[in-house]
């Protein structure tokens, strides 16, 4: 399937302002890049870095005053699905170097603090299992609110208030996981059906690869709205902090922003 995706932001900037950005759809093997095209204002530095872990681009940017961003693309989506209740989850002492970080602690998801719970709630199942067993926990605890966290918000408080909006969802769904000596990473996404449409949030599990030995990476949405196999990737991360779609590092304003994904 092909997706087009469409990004407009206006920025205020009433200082010269240091600013990373990251809205652009990443070119993988199982995403190809058919068209794209980003215009920005009138720069004072422009500079591509790579995001975290090789996986799509960040921008490093500094501007002063009113700053546009517009980005269109195309991506096609041919991304090979299994069924999440099916994997098993690999033993730690299999896990591949990489995915180690993903099982510990990160500033949005305190795994260490949800053990007891996962060990009484999910103690019987195992794997992929698991994993969908705690997203249809989330599902039927939560309530989808938008406005209701905010940048500060970490796993542990939406736990506790049961609710959030795509990021809370997938912060305590990573947490549960890595919890479960699962590794689970935080993607960045774009998808048709997400309602407000917006940059999106969902967790990447770690478990065992159905065409192989070893394992991979398999995209699940905590509140549903977005299917594995039309999502685009922007770019992951340990959380929400390490793959935003703007980190400023001084004053700024957003005026407009606006995103639209369809199915071509």
């Amino acid at each position: 399937m092909q997706l087009d995706i469409s990004v407009q932001l206006d920025l205020v900037l009433p200082e010269p302002t240091d600013f990373l950005l990251q809205i652009e759809a990443a070119p993988l093997p199982e995403q190809q890049l058919i068209s794209a095209h980003i215009d920005l204002s009138p720069t004072l530095h422009f500079a591509r870095v790579p995001g975290q872990d090789e996986i799509g681009d960040r921008i490093w940017l500094r501007a002063e005053g009113r700053f546009a961003i517009r980005y269109r693309g195309r991506m096609g989506i041919e991304r090979h699905l299994a069924e999440v209740a099916s994997l098993a989850a690999l033993p730690p002492h299999r896990l591949p170097g990489e995915t180690v970080q993903y099982l510990m602690d990160s500033r949005y998801c305190p795994a260490d603090s949800f053990q007891s719970f996962v060990n009484a709630e999910f103690g019987a199942l195992q794997g992929g299992t698991r994993i969908m067993a705690m997203r249809d926990w989330i599902a039927a605890n939560f309530t989808y609110a938008p406005g209701s966290s905010h940048s500060a918000t970490t796993a542990l408080e939406s736990f506790v208030e049961r609710r959030g909006v795509c990021r809370d969802y997938a912060h305590v769904l990573i947490t549960l996981a890595r919890a479960s000596a699962i590794p689970a990473r935080y993607a960045s996404v774009y998808a048709p059906g997400v309602t407000p449409q917006d940059f999106h949030a969902v967790a990447e599990i770690f478990l065992a690869d159905p065409e192989g030995p070893g394992g991979r990476w398999h995209l699940v949405d905590a509140t549903g709205m977005a299917e594995a196999g039309e999502m685009a990737k922007i770019g992951i991360g340990r959380d929400a902090a390490d793959v935003s779609f703007l980190s400023s590092y001084g004053p700024v304003g957003i005026d407009l922003q606006t995103i639209s994904v369809t199915v071509v």
